[in-house]
């Protein structure tokens, strides 16, 4: 494949996170191909230059790469239906997708002869998509798409399909564990009479400074309900007590599904 002039791509899932990746890799000169199952949030790639295709399948018919930025493992399942009969010997699929190792592999077996899956889900909110500084994942070889990648973020090799979905749940889980965590001891702080700024201040000097720094991010955006769609996935590998506890902590109020994780710890006022 000649990788001296940008590879035609095909950007399925525009979502909070796909609508910022999908927009660097056509400032960047690749001739993009864009679907999602609400239209209307490709208008602004069209509007730059990227076609709008009507289906999954129309999408991926002429792209050399093709990635996926989908919610959940049902919405890779429905999306991979209509788009495998349609991919070329020579296409690279890269999925970046949080789904688990399961899905993940389950989708490399479906593949066409000739395609290649590179599995590589991704670290880092919206701001870190739309800055090309997110921390790729990477299960499969990303050789044939270094250069896509590069303008994505870093990327770190995990092994084959299904590792860097393995790798995503541990470090997604630890950091939707350690939002949890100031949550529980900000409510201690505040039973004990403690200013919150007091605790936050004295906590973010500590062990879990991270966990406080993304409990009080602005910049982000990680849906309350997907982080609980990522603890459900780890808590189907294995006995994982304190994340089931997280999880039932995620979903105990409906009205946060939609906002941020920090909304755990910090509620929107």
């Amino acid at each position: 494949m000649d990788t001296t002039t940008p590879q035609p791509i095909a950007f399925l899932g525009l979502g909070s996170m796909g609508l910022p990746m999908a927009r660097r890799l056509l400032d960047a000169g690749h001739p993009l191909t864009v679907w999602n199952r609400t239209a209307a949030k490709a208008a602004p790639l069209v509007e730059a230059g990227a076609v709008l295709a009507a289906s999954p399948a129309d999408a991926v018919r002429e792209a050399e790469v093709v990635l996926t930025m989908l919610a959940d493992p049902a919405a890779a399942d429905a999306v991979a239906a209509e788009l495998l009969p349609a991919l070329r010997p020579g296409t690279h699929w890269i999925d970046t997708s949080t789904i688990g190792p399961d899905a993940t592999r389950a989708l490399a077996a479906r593949l066409p002869a000739g395609v290649t899956l590179i599995d590589a889900p991704v670290m880092g909110s919206v701001d870190r998509a739309a800055s090309g500084e997110l921390l790729i994942l990477a299960g499969g070889d990303t050789t044939p798409v270094a250069d896509v990648l590069a303008r994505l973020g870093s990327v770190t090799a995990c092994g084959g399909p299904g590792d860097g979905a393995a790798l995503k749940l541990v470090l997604i889980n630890a950091a939707i564990g350690g939002v949890a965590l100031v949550a529980e001891s900000l409510r201690l702080a505040e039973a004990l009479g403690l200013p919150r700024e007091l605790a936050l201040r004295t906590l973010g000097a500590g062990p879990i400074g991270g966990a406080v720094g993304r409990a009080t991010a602005t910049g982000s955006y990680f849906p309350v309900a997907l982080a609980a769609k990522d603890v459900a996935l780890a808590a189907g590998v294995t006995k994982l007590p304190l994340l089931e506890a997280v999880h039932e902590l995620l979903v105990a109020d409906p009205a946060l599904r939609a906002e941020d994780l920090a909304a755990v710890a910090i509620p929107p006022r």
